[in-house]
């Protein structure tokens, strides 16, 4: 099992910038990837950034790429999302995920879920 906790959600004005992270526990040795996506109210969930634990290399939603930035932190088993130049319409609830047998965006790959960090961006 892992257990996955999502932080650093809140408030921010159109412009702004936040920093998501995800603190990873239990079996993360067996994590292959871990992933972030967002859903909205009334939306499905969609695949936000995606990065490998071993080598490091990412991958990202074209609505976001050149704005956030994941990345992770082995010692910490942590993950990280950077976000920038953040827009209203990147509000939505924020979800860290572990997949352990794929690198996709494909939410179905992922097996493990946090509870969800709320990101709310004001215009």
């Amino acid at each position: 099992q892992v257990q996955l906790v999502e932080s650093g959600g809140g408030l921010v004005q159109a412009g702004g910038s936040l920093r998501l992270s995800c603190a990873a526990s239990g079996r993360t040795f067996s994590n292959n990837a871990m992933g972030w996506f967002r859903q909205a109210p009334g939306l499905e969930r969609e695949f936000v950034a995606a990065i490998r634990w071993s080598g490091g290399s990412t991958y990202y939603a074209d609505s976001v790429k050149g704005r956030f930035t994941i990345s992770r932190d082995n010692a910490k088993n942590t993950v990280y999302l950077q976000m920038s130049s953040l827009k209203p319409e990147d509000t939505a609830v924020y979800y860290c995920a572990a997949s352990l047998y794929k690198y996709s965006g494909n939410r179905y790959d992922y097996d493990y879920w946090g509870q969800g960090t709320q990101v709310t961006v004001s215009s």
